[in-house]
């Protein structure tokens, strides 16, 4: 049987440039407005999504980890850290939409906050929230969000 042996190289590629300072999201209501039009191309799926961040907790890029179905999207840690490490990012804010519009968590959502929250302690790259964007009329609280960090749940 034969082995196939692998090079895994790393390539950065710029794809945009801004003139002002990469943007701060340092509140889940800018985390919903970064992500604006992220969830578009796949309206009736759940898609998993990290966004990297600098130093100074600033956006520095943000990249689908996985693409679900109306009712999941499973993200296992690994994945999430590997997008973080070659991402050379100092912290992650983890980003999800429910299709239902309601973005009340899962028991499912609070699983797997709780894995990458264990797995950010291992690698040292800290979640500052996880968000979860939906629609503010399926809203209970009206805002179209919610983050983990402001229920005290990270």
């Amino acid at each position: 049987m034969s082995l196939k042996i692998r090079e895994v190289r790393l390539a950065y590629k710029t794809v945009g440039v801004q003139e002002e300072a990469s943007p701060m999201v340092d509140r889940a209501d800018k985390v919903a407005g970064y992500m604006a039009g992220a969830f578009d191309s796949h309206p009736d799926q759940e898609s998993f999504w990290v966004v990297m961040l600098n130093r100074k907790n600033r956006a520095t890029a943000r990249q689908m980890i996985t693409l679900g179905t109306q009712t999941a999207a499973l993200a296992h840690p690994r994945e999430v850290f590997r997008a973080a490490i070659l991402g050379a990012a100092t912290a992650i804010i983890c980003v999800h939409n429910h299709p239902s519009g309601d973005p009340s968590p899962s028991a499912a959502d609070m699983v797997m906050t709780r894995q990458l929250r264990e797995a950010a302690a291992a690698v040292d790259i800290p979640i500052l929230d996880h968000v979860i964007i939906g629609e503010r009329q399926h809203d209970p609280l009206g805002r179209g969000y919610y983050s983990f960090r402001e229920a005290g749940l990270l």
